[in-house]
């Protein structure tokens, strides 16, 4: 029998994530790599949900989403970033938003079609192009002074007659880079010049450090009747599980994502949708709280691995630290990775996975902060064993 999988989803096997996280069940190692908080979010959030529950809220929801929740998103939306968007027409719910990113590129691309992505890229942004029979065209990020960074002539050089996209992930999952306004301008100037479609991945929004704040680009003189933005409740609340998502785009570039989401999952489960309506409306306190606190965590996990022997680069937005493995006499951050759990009792992601040129990545290994303080102590305190 012939491998039953279509081709161009071969390359995609079982994801890192998947793999790390069994290692460190298999070997009771503790998990640095899924980015997933070991904390519940705010309380009387979670409370909307049980009490949305016990109130009947347990059938299928209109397909672009609870009204309440993309009210609340509009107000959101408004009063972050002074952008006004139509709850009806140009708001839609999505189960989280790596559905959000797949509908989006399946709606808008035609086969053959070029769609621009920053690498390192968070891995679903592969497998759902290759659905679309699209290509991704990888333009990499580097260290500049301390973060990661694109070369505005490489970007340049990157398009083509063949681009429809490029997509945007700011701030940066797996780098922690939050895009600066003059790097999100040039990515905009591209996008008007060549006629391109933005599609924003803006799920770390409220999760910056350092007094960086996170710009949009549909805030961009001309970028807003270009652009899909894309946001969840998951990194904003801490509530992964919940996989509640968003798009918010005009009109006509709404109905096509939507037209494609009604196949794939139709709705999002209705009680989370009221329970993040509440969230958005009254618990973004709770959320300025949390990136206050990641912040320190993010400076307690770098002080400690630098301490280990890591080279640490300064990540100024997400969960995630990427460190260089080669002053500890590594040199392939897959081949550590494996080895980890039996040498450190640590779980970690190796950022090459996440390269369409694997060896410009291959000394970085990427450790998650989005645990409690004593995780991230024990962790750090086996993690010198490398050095030792």
């Amino acid at each position: 029998m012939t491998e039953p999988l279509v081709s161009r989803m071969r390359t995609f096997g079982t994801t890192i994530f998947a793999e790390m996280s069994a290692l460190a069940v298999q070997t009771g190692a503790i998990n640095l790599g899924q980015g997933f908080p070991d904390t519940d979010g705010p309380a009387a959030m979670l409370d909307r949900a049980v009490q949305a529950i016990g109130a009947g809220a347990n059938q299928y929801p209109p397909g672009p989403g609870v009204l309440e929740l993309r009210q609340a998103v509009s107000e959101h939306r408004a009063a972050h970033y002074g952008l006004a968007y139509d709850p009806v027409g140009e708001i839609m719910v999505t189960v989280g938003a790596t559905e959000a990113v797949a509908a989006s590129v399946l709606a808008l691309c035609e086969p053959g079609d070029e769609v621009i992505a920053f690498e390192p890229y968070y891995d679903s942004y592969a497998a759902s192009i290759a659905l679309a029979q699209a290509r991704l065209v990888a333009v990499t990020l580097r260290p500049v002074d301390g973060r990661f960074t694109f070369d505005p002539d490489e970007l340049r050089a990157a398009v083509t007659p063949r681009t429809r996209a490029i997509l945007v992930n700011s701030p940066h999952n797996p780098t922690g880079t939050v895009f600066t306004r003059a790097e999100l301008t040039v990515i905009a100037e591209l996008c008007q010049e060549h006629g391109l479609i933005a599609i924003t991945d803006e799920v770390y929004e409220h999760l910056t450090f350092d007094g960086v704040g996170h710009v949009p680009m549909a805030t961009l003189p001309g970028m807003r009747e270009r652009t899909v933005m894309i946001s969840s409740a998951g990194k904003t609340f801490s509530v992964t599980g919940w996989k509640t998502g968003w798009v918010c785009a005009p009109p006509a570039l709404v109905t096509a994502v939507q037209t494609v989401k009604q196949f794939l999952t139709f709705t999002a489960g209705a009680p989370w949708q009221l329970a993040v309506a509440y969230g958005l409306r009254h618990e973004m306190e709770w959320v300025a709280a949390l990136g206050a606190g990641l912040q320190d965590k993010r400076d307690r996990l770098m002080e400690g691995l630098s301490a280990a022997g890591f080279s640490v680069l300064r990540p100024a937005g997400t969960y995630f630290v990427q460190t260089d493995i080669r002053p500890l006499g590594f040199s392939d951050g897959l081949e550590l990775a494996r080895r980890l759990p039996e040498l450190a009792g640590v779980v970690a992601i190796p950022t090459q996975v996440f390269y369409d040129h694997p060896e410009r990545g291959r000394h970085f290994v990427r450790f998650a902060f989005c645990k409690k303080d004593e995780v991230i102590d024990e962790a750090v305190t086996r993690l010198k064993r490398l050095s030792s």
